[in-house]
């Protein structure tokens, strides 16, 4: 009865904060030529984090739906007006000190999105990192970090750690480089380089000669890239890499759980895992654990007019999940361990022992949600004219203990930066992190000897610019009214 009691109340609350949005002068649409603007507004009117702090989407800045059609015809762009109602976003602040929102964003096409929160992409096969030359040089540099399976470019001849400088012969830079490499072409070729350090330990790139053909096909990546166990003296050390918190994969994901159960210790590589979805995290929180049935893993909370959606994300039951029952984790990390990544960590340590080995982390600590056009914004109905969808962040996370604030990433322990010269072998127990995160756990003190190279300075990666380095939550009313169950 409490379930149905909470579940009726909700729909009211939803129902009438929804009619109350709408109803500016009983006007419910505007005309059909701004359709798609209007959906913009009356979404993050509603939804948006940060609504308060944008005066034009304050509602009682319009006396009627006419006077807000008058604003919504200045913005015939959709991609303009929604841009123009976010809070300082960083495609208008590029200077990641004054901006902040970085993570909210739209598509014309609402497949495509759904098809990048599962890890469906165009994609030729590469995950890489992206640093500049240097701080004062436009120029940029791409490494390879993985090769995703089945992928056009597993079928060529390409290694971790292979620099590339230049697209179809022309150079990466600050202002070209997204087009280069996520433009409308499906076929590329891929320049590569050889990446050295002057007297002065500036970095040097030098092309080399090697080119590449690659081809994106429609790619579903498994986010489980490495599952294993390692053998070391009396530890049976449990080794996971996991590359997005992908809802579509939470069998397979339990599954590689069920092989590790009986381990003594867990490395949990997030290294270059952007994130996900929230209730994949909660699950796999509870895998590691299990001994925390029904508490609080994490809290969201929403803007004051969706206050009756906050949110507390509990343990899953140890029965219907793979769990280890262990006290403390490992968690390799580096600059493109965001959101859900960051969730992990920062829910779990009130609970237990959380050992952070490698570089800071990202800085995500809110979540978004999928905003369709249709009366409740869910994915039901939704207006056949078009297939404008948003991905605006609706809600702040923080873990059981009401901690949040890390936007400036998580500080490792063991503060340990990746090297193009040294980045080893996913895997093996001689790659850097993974062998400090063994050494660590033996005590022998175990670390592969670094050279004085610097390490790599972040500046985007392939899975932000494909959107995947995002923490949302299970969209429509109906996953709301299951967390509430």
């Amino acid at each position: 009865m409490k379930s149905t009691y909470k579940i009726a109340l909700l729909l009211f609350l939803c129902g009438f904060a929804f009619q109350s949005c709408q109803d500016n002068d009983d006007v419910a649409t505007g005309p059909n030529d701004i359709e798609i603007q209007n959906f913009i507004w009356k979404g993050l009117n509603q939804y948006y984090l940060w609504q308060p702090d944008v005066p034009n989407l304050n509602e009682k800045k319009y006396a009627s739906q006419d006077e807000l059609n008058i604003f919504l015809k200045g913005f015939p762009v959709p991609e303009e007006l929604f841009q123009s109602l976010l809070n300082k976003p960083s495609s208008l602040y590029p200077d990641p000190t004054q901006a902040i929102d970085r993570f909210s964003w739209i598509v014309s096409d609402y497949l495509e999105l759904e098809g990048q929160l599962q890890g469906t992409t165009k994609n030729n096969g590469i995950d890489f990192g992206l640093s500049l030359v240097s701080n004062d040089s436009d120029d940029v540099y791409g490494y390879v970090r993985y090769i995703i399976p089945n992928s056009d470019a597993a079928t060529k001849n390409i290694l971790r750690g292979e620099v590339f400088y230049a697209v179809n012969g022309t150079k990466l830079t600050r202002s070209n480089y997204s087009n280069l490499l996520f433009g409308s072409s499906e076929s590329y070729t891929l320049n590569f380089a050889t990446i050295s350090t002057d007297a002065s330990s500036n970095t040097v790139v030098t092309p080399n000669g090697k080119s590449i053909d690659l081809t994106k096909t429609v790619l579903n990546e498994n986010p489980i890239l490495i599952n294993k166990i390692i053998n070391e003296g009396s530890h049976k050390i449990g080794y996971l890499m996991y590359n997005g918190f992908f809802s579509n994969y939470d069998s397979q994901l339990n599954n590689a759980f069920g092989s590790l159960i009986g381990v003594t210790d867990l490395v949990l590589d997030l290294r270059y895992n952007g994130g996900g979805s929230v209730n994949t995290a909660t699950q796999l929180a509870s895998m590691i654990t299990g001994q925390f049935k029904g508490q609080t893993f994490s809290k969201l909370k929403w803007n004051d007019k969706n206050s009756d959606n906050n949110t507390n994300y509990q343990f899953v039951d140890p029965a219907s999940i793979n769990s280890l029952n262990l006290t403390t984790v490992y968690v390799l990390t580096s600059k493109s361990t965001a959101s859900a990544s960051e969730m992990i960590i920062n829910g779990l340590k009130p609970y237990i022992k959380v050992v952070q080995i490698g570089d800071l982390t990202y800085g995500k600590n809110v979540a978004s949600r999928t905003l369709y056009d249709s009366p409740t914004f869910g994915s039901s109905n939704r207006n056949p004219n078009h297939r404008y969808a948003m991905q605006p962040i609706v809600a702040h996370i923080v873990n059981s203990v009401n901690f949040g604030d890390y936007l400036g990433g998580l500080t490792p322990d063991y503060l340990l930066k990746e090297k193009i010269s040294t980045l080893g072998i996913l895997g093996d127990r001689d790659e850097p992190l993974l062998s400090t995160a063994i050494g660590k756990i033996t005590g022998t003190g175990r670390m592969i000897k670094q050279n004085k190279e610097k390490g790599i300075e972040y500046f985007t990666d392939s899975k932000a610019l494909n959107h995947q380095n995002q923490m949302y939550i299970e969209n429509t009313t109906e996953s709301i009214l299951k967390d509430l169950d």
